[in-house]
This record gives C-alpha cells, sequence and structure tokens, in this order.
C-alpha cells in the first residue's frame, strides 16, 4: 500500500471518530432536535450516516452495485440504540476500505463506476461536514481538524457548483471577506458557520 492510500485510510478513520465521538455525545434528549441539514433530526442525521456507512462493505468488499444492494438499508436501520448501530456501521466500513487491495477496486455507484480511493475520499468529505453538522446541532465544539477540513476543501471544490443543483445541498453561501478554510468548506457546501 502506498502513502497514498496509507494517508487516504488514516483521514477515513479520522474522520469515523470525529463523527463517533459526535454520536456518543448526543444526550437522550437532543435525538429530536434539528440540523443545519434541513428537516433532518439528529437521529436522521445519523440514520443517514449509518445507511452510508452500511453501504460501504457490499460496495467495496463485495463488488456488489446498487441494484444488487437494492433496498436493504431502506427505513429505520438505526433501531432502538442509533450509538449502537453507528459503531457497527462504522467498524464495518473501516474494515472494508482497509481490506487487502481494496482502494485499488472500482465501486458501482449510483452514478457510474468510480475508483474506491475516489468513493473514500467522498466519504472522508462527507464525514467531515455531517461532524460539523452535528456538534452545532448537539452544542458541541465545531472546530474541525485542519487536515480533514484541507483535504475536504480539495475533494469538495473541483464540483462544489453542482452540489446545489443535485438538491442534496444548500445553495452555497458567500463565505466572509478572509474566511478560513473550515468557514469556506462549509459555506460551499450550503451551511451558514
Amino acid at each position: 500500500m502506498g502513502t497514498t492510500d496509507q494517508s487516504l485510510l488514516l483521514r477515513h478513520g479520522q474522520a469515523l471518530d470525529l463523527f463517533t465521538e459526535r454520536v456518543h455525545g448526543v444526550a437522550q434528549d437532543q435525538w429530536g432536535g434539528p440540523t443545519p441539514c434541513a428537516e433532518w433530526t439528529v437521529r436522521d442525521l445519523v440514520q443517514h450516516l449509518v445507511v452510508e456507512q452500511l453501504w460501504v462493505p457490499p460496495l467495496v468488499r463485495d463488488g456488489a452495485t446498487v441494484d444488487e444492494v437494492g433496498d436493504s438499508f431502506e427505513g429505520d436501520v438505526t433501531g432502538p440504540d442509533p450509538v449502537a448501530a453507528w459503531d457497527t456501521a462504522a467498524d464495518a466500513a473501516r474494515a472494508a476500505f482497509a481490506g487487502p487491495g481494496a482502494l485499488d477496486r472500482t465501486v458501482h455507484l449510483s452514478y457510474g463506476d468510480t475508483p474506491a480511493r475516489d468513493y473514500c475520499a467522498q466519504m472522508t468529505t462527507d464525514l467531515v461536514v455531517h461532524s460539523w453538522d452535528l456538534a452545532r446541532a448537539v452544542g458541541a465544539g465545531e472546530r474541525l481538524p485542519d487536515d480533514l477540513v484541507t483535504a475536504a476543501l480539495h475533494e469538495v471544490r473541483p464540483y462544489a457548483a453542482e452540489l446545489s443543483g443535485s438538491g442534496l445541498f444548500a445553495p452555497a453561501v458567500e463565505p466572509p471577506p478572509g474566511a478560513d478554510a473550515q468557514t469556506e468548506l462549509l459555506c460551499l457546501l450550503g451551511r451558514a458557520p
């Protein structure tokens, strides 16, 4: 495994740990609270990330297509214990990406075949940004690690303009003059820090 792959897996693991820390900090009375993601509660946000992690083993490890996985992860996958559901899904995703030769594979995503390295980078970025969303929702520390922010910005900048058109992200927000990298990242993804 090359240095680039090791760095990518390290960032992915750091992003998983960052979100895990936020999930473990959710108080029982906060699960129904709002988040910066329109129409999502804290539980909905965690559910979204659990589902994303559940997709990793079949896509990366097993080489399955989206059609083959089908509706396996539809509905409430967090059950009565969203923290345990997150931990299990995160561990499985971490193991799948770290498996022998995993990053050399091609994954079959809804928008086409994609190198597993690119998929891992996208998943890492999603974890970083949603860690901020969850922190904002539950009143945890919102400062993200600089190396993760830098990597996420590098990932997002090339296609940031297309994201708001996808309907999955709010339109970009103009960052204030002299904005730091974290603020720029959040603004690109439609968040007003």
